[in-house]
């Protein structure tokens, strides 16, 4: 795997993809990395956008979006478009090691439905949202609490997270929830994220260097699903 910090020359960007780009929008900027891969025919990556005075470049930081990039293809940049530092990532893990991680995810849980061939998928914020109503909470603080767990209880479950190589020993702090929608060819697409920072333990070392690969939960073609991880200082 390859591991890059991609930033965008934003003089070569129209009008409407600059204004994408500006406005996080996930689909536009999944277009647009796309193009660090131009003889890749299925998706080889996964990304994260951030503000660059953010990332840590404050010598050259101008307040834009920049994006994180675990690809199983190194990506060639774009001159004039997409400057691109890249890095071999491949970490040595053991079980039982403690990380530090950042995960932009979008969490969803799948209920049969009756008359329906198939489960449907709920955002579980949105879930929680509407059981906390049903039991008559109307205190803002309250409903974002129990929304917030909801995401937590997602990320810490116990047959995801045995399933994926890790376990989570504290709670993770949750940030930055938020609704997306667009339009594309075929219709409108819809989904949230949310923003978890904590720590995890490594149970299996090989099913969690796979979950880094894979990425974790749905609308991973659009920003949500990486991990941003660190060894702890001893």
């Amino acid at each position: 795997m390859y591991l890059s910090r991609v930033r965008v020359a934003t003089a070569g960007l129209d009008a409407h993809a600059l204004g994408q780009l500006m406005a996080g929008h996930a689909y536009g900027n999944h277009q647009l990395l796309w193009r660090l891969f131009p003889e890749v025919t299925d998706r080889p990556f996964l990304f994260r956008q951030e503000l660059e005075h953010d990332a840590g470049l404050h010598g050259s930081a101008r307040g834009m979006p920049m994006f994180y990039v675990l690809s199983q293809v190194e990506p060639i940049p774009v001159p004039g478009l997409l400057e691109c530092e890249s890095k071999p990532f491949a970490p040595k893990l053991e079980t039982g090691q403690q990380l530090a991680f950042r995960l932009r995810a979008n969490p969803v849980v799948a209920r049969a439905e009756e008359g329906r061939r198939r489960s449907r998928r709920h955002d579980v914020l949105m879930d929680a949202k509407k059981a906390a109503k049903e039991e008559g909470i109307t205190d803002r603080l309250m409903v974002q609490e129990r929304m917030e767990d909801a995401a937590r209880a997602w990320l810490g479950d116990s047959e995801r997270a045995a399933r994926r190589g890790y376990r989570l020993p504290i709670d993770p702090q949750t940030s930055g929830y938020r609704q997306h929608t667009f339009r594309r060819k075929g219709g409108e697409i819809r989904f949230s994220s949310i923003d978890f920072e904590g720590r995890l333990e490594v149970t299996d070392p090989e099913r969690f260097l796979q979950t880094l690969e894979e990425g974790i939960g749905r609308s991973r073609a659009f920003g949500c699903g990486m991990w941003m991880i660190r060894r702890l200082e001893s």
